[in-house]
């Protein structure tokens, strides 16, 4: 009879679908004894400080554009910059003649 008997909900098991600690572990210790054996050399590679160098600026555009900075353009400066010498020598001379 199914009336008196309660049920015992199933227990939480957590199953990671990315990665395998129990494997990594495993994989880890192996790496461990073969390197005290001396089979396997160990792989320690000195850190490196310009293998990530410039990585993030690849991936955010905002960042980018800010690397890239503001270009002015040659004609738009050389107007300016004749602009500033007429007025200049308006205020030096009063008249604005060539």
């Amino acid at each position: 009879m199914g009336m008196f008997k309660t049920r015992e909900p199933r227990r939480y098991r957590h199953v990671s679908i990315f990665t395998d600690e129990k494997k990594e572990k495993l994989d880890k210790l192996i790496r461990d004894v073969q390197r005290e054996q001396g089979i396997q050399p160990s792989q320690q590679e000195p850190y490196d400080p310009t293998k990530f160098k410039g990585t993030f600026i690849n991936f955010t555009p905002r960042a980018q554009k800010y690397r890239e900075g503001r270009k002015v353009m040659w004609p738009i400066l050389l107007v300016i910059i004749l602009v500033l010498f007429l007025l200049w020598r308006y205020l030096l001379t009063g008249n604005a003649r060539f």
